[in-house]
């Protein structure tokens, strides 16, 4: 790489293509970077971190002290929503901005010394000039200026994504600074690899067994090839295989998610949508697109299928062929279904 551009750089490259930009966006996502290059060396330190005998719990918890009281100094910010707080943060009644975010995702992984990550996402505060409310950020997740993921692994790596694209950085622990590696993140449309939370299997809706079948079928099935089935249990590592190899997640509907799902609609589900959508893939319930749906309350959850589009668009096929009942009930279904996407 004969050219390092760093993060700062880059957001300051990025402001300048926005008209009327004040640099409250590029402020707060660079106190974003900050909070997560303290979470990183935390977890890097891992047992040595003083954790006693549950090493997941102390690091989520320090992970959630660090970022909360970092990103809390900013002006940036209007208020934070996070999946290890009730309710909302007050921050700073004039701050343009609101921020949702998972310190520590998939933290029971540390234990084993696997990986973890960070993810949040910025949406416009409605009215600066009054105080935030919980209702600001109960808006479906086209409404999002940005969001990211953040990498915890054998080196720290930042997804960011905005209007203008989805780029990836790495943390050069010696400068201390993000460095963009990975510029126009763009997702392949094709894939063979299915990450499935397969706990619920028995009691998965019709469509999501059929697809599954068909991807264990492999060539001999009516998909005519190998698939590779897989699972890390971190959202964040998922992702970010997807997003850089393709592939598909499916986290579907199960007997104890019927009315709900497992994953949090607005620190968990919208971001990484988000993400996915701008570079190209798609996110969908099963029935309906991710980023359109009208969160309800700060807490809710719902499932989460998304990666390359093409494997999306299938699985929303199938979804749309039973509820509209062009499709067999699942106990007729054959093992494997040679017809075609589309009937």
């Amino acid at each position: 790489m004969t050219q390092r551009i760093t993060l700062t750089q880059f957001l300051h490259e990025g402001q300048r293509h926005v008209a009327g930009a004040t640099g409250d966006f590029s402020g707060l996502v660079a106190d974003v970077a900050v909070a997560s290059k303290t979470i990183a060396n935390a977890v890097g330190r891992g047992a040595l971190a003083g954790a006693g005998d549950d090493l997941p719990a102390h690091l989520r918890a320090l992970a959630s002290d660090l970022f909360l009281e970092l990103v809390s100094a900013t002006s940036h910010l209007s208020a934070t929503l996070s999946r290890d707080e009730d309710g909302i943060r007050e921050t700073s009644q004039h701050g343009r901005y609101l921020l949702t975010v998972v310190p520590l995702s998939s933290s029971t992984n540390l234990d084993i010394n696997f990986q973890t990550g960070t993810i949040f996402s910025i949406l416009r505060a409605p009215d600066p000039e009054r105080p935030a409310r919980e209702e600001d950020f109960l808006r479906p997740g086209r409404d999002m200026e940005c969001a990211g993921l953040v990498q915890y692994s054998g080196s720290t790596r930042l997804v960011l994504a905005t209007r203008l694209g989805v780029d990836g950085f790495t943390l050069d622990r010696e400068l201390g600074e993000y460095v963009l590696t990975h510029p126009g993140i763009t997702m392949p449309t094709a894939c063979d690899e299915v990450s499935v939370h397969a706990v619920g299997s028995r009691s998965w809706e019709p469509p999501v067994n059929r697809y599954v079948r068909e991807c264990i079928a492999g060539a001999d099935g009516p998909r005519g090839r190998d698939f590779r089935l897989r699972w890390s249990a971190s959202l964040v590592a998922d992702a970010s295989r997807i997003l850089t190899r393709g592939g598909v997640f499916l986290h579907p509907h199960g007997a104890s998610t019927r009315n709900g799902g497992h994953l949090g609609l607005l620190t968990e589900v919208n971001p990484v949508a988000w993400i996915v959508e701008r570079a190209g893939g798609r996110a969908i319930t099963g029935r309906n697109d991710i980023l359109d749906l009208q969160p309800s309350e700060i807490g809710q959850r719902v499932p989460l299928i998304f990666g390359s589009r093409d494997e999306v668009d299938r699985l929303h096929a199938y979804h749309r062929d039973y509820t509209e009942g062009r499709d067999e009930k699942d106990e007729e279904l054959p093992l494997f279904s040679t017809r075609s996407l589309f009937r």
